[in-house]
């Protein structure tokens, strides 16, 4: 293995390891019992954090589904890949060319000459219906899933179900759907159980509707919410014992997360905020790795990771080097993940919501910066609990580590670090932009004002 990380071959190697991300929706981070006692219980989860990685501050750079998805996918923050706001597919709307764009470079792109055929099953978001911009597209050699979220304001698909760029189905009721994205994962892993894949599950778990399938109706105590979360385990589970009963545990590495902070059904477990805002609870996520025999088990860790790593350390593993010719913005992570580094390769974090940069974290220091109600996105003009600050005058610090809640602003205490950070803001919004700002490396992307609906 040793000398498979040090290389960057395109040849296939037996100690290749399959790599699977499963990808919750909307899923808070006191959602799962192996984060929040009084959670969902969760046994098939919270299994893969006992034997496995689990930390307690991954970091995901988008508070909605697109950009997230896209940020994983390529390694990058949202401004810099091009897609710093979600879609909409309403007929009509101004996002029918906004997608992920072609000259973007994906993980399954990366991992192909390496000899890993790629399966991605599930909500896409990203603009399957826009030319460039399909899984197929992206680098995925095989894909089933519909569009983006289910429902009939995202246009006439959103219950359409596609194999490739060929409609599977029609009018496919969404209490189906994980059965049938769940299937197709179990009967990939044992077809190419041979040779490497790298499989990426796309849940709408528990993005509304709040529909589990019958068999999970009434099983958490907690609602259908709850119930959602009980398939969402039991997927997980199935996709498990796919991978030991094809022999392949120890050949695969499998990486649990979550695209963004729960809304107000879910739980961020103390933290303040959720979806739609720059709160850790809508940034802050489960993350679970597991992977016997290479990473060690019972590891609960408090080193800050984030989801743009998973590009670097899926290159690592399978023996292919990143891009070269444009920033990535993940780091290396398998020596935190094997407990042989014990900092975080991150030196800032970037809180964007849409276009707007909003927080600027260091180690445990997060600082809030002044925002108007015009700067914010369409999805956080309005107040409320979960919307964190709508307007902010004045810059608001926090210890992380003493107040993960974010509750007591220290900046008349620390006004150092208030300026430290500043000047860091002011330096990202030259590089990535700001909702007033073009940034020296920006992705331009087709859309205009992209912070209204």
């Amino acid at each position: 293995m040793l000398l498979l990380l040090g290389m960057v071959s395109v040849t296939v190697a037996d100690d290749q390891p399959n790599i699977i991300v499963i990808f919750a929706d909307d899923l808070g981070y006191g959602d799962l019992s192996c984060y929040n006692r009084s959670g969902v219980k969760t046994p098939r989860i919270d299994a893969l954090a006992e034997g496995g990685f689990r930390s307690t501050d991954f970091f995901v750079p988008a508070n909605v589904c697109s950009p997230s998805r896209a940020a994983l996918l390529t390694g990058r923050y949202p401004m810099r890949c091009g897609i710093p706001v979600a879609r909409i597919e309403t007929p009509g709307s101004k996002y029918k060319d906004y997608g992920l764009l072609p000259e973007e470079i994906t993980i399954p792109e990366l991992l192909k000459p390496a000899g890993y055929r790629s399966l991605m099953v599930g909500k896409w978001h990203l603009g399957l219906e826009v030319e460039g911009s399909h899984p197929i597209d992206a680098g995925f050699d095989e894909h089933l899933g519909i569009p983006s979220n289910y429902g009939k304001s995202r246009g006439p698909n959103y219950d359409t179900l596609y194999r490739g760029k060929q409609i599977e189905r029609k009018k496919v009721p969404c209490e189906e759907l994980t059965e049938i994205y769940t299937d197709e994962v179990v009967e990939f892993i044992d077809r190419r159980k041979g040779e490497p894949f790298f499989i990426y599950v796309s849940h709408h778990i528990v993005h509304t509707p709040l529909v589990p399938s019958q068999d999970f109706v009434g099983t958490s105590g907690k609602g259908k919410y709850g119930d959602f979360i009980r398939e969402l385990d039991h997927s997980t589970g199935r996709i498990v014992d796919a991978v030991e009963s094809a022999g392949l545990s120890e050949k695969t590495l499998i990486v649990f997360t979550s695209d963004n902070g729960p809304t107000r059904t879910g739980s961020t477990g103390g933290l303040s905020g959720g979806k739609y805002c720059t709160m850790e609870g809508g940034h802050r996520v489960p993350g679970i790795f597991y992977w016997p025999g290479t990473i060690p088990a019972q590891q609960v860790s408090e080193i800050t990771l984030t989801s743009m790593d998973l590009l670097q350390l899926f290159c690592k593993l399978a023996g292919v080097s990143p891009p070269t010719d444009r920033k990535i913005d993940g780091k290396e992570i398998l020596s935190v993940l094997t407990g042989e580094r014990t900092k975080s390769p991150h030196d800032f974090l970037y809180y964007y919501n849409g276009t707007n940069l909003q927080a600027v974290r260091h180690g445990n220091w997060k600082l809030h910066l002044p925002r108007t109600v015009h700067d914010q996105p369409f999805w956080s003009k309005s107040g409320g609990q979960s919307k964190g600050f709508v307007t902010l005058d004045e810059p608001q610090l926090f210890d992380l580590g003493r107040d993960r809640g974010e509750k007591k602003n220290v900046a008349d205490e620390y006004p150092e670090i208030v300026a430290r950070l500043q000047k860091q803001a002011e330096a990202i919004r030259d590089e990535l932009g700001d909702v007033h700002t073009t940034g020296s490396d920006q992705r331009r992307f087709k859309l205009i004002d992209p912070q209204e609906r």
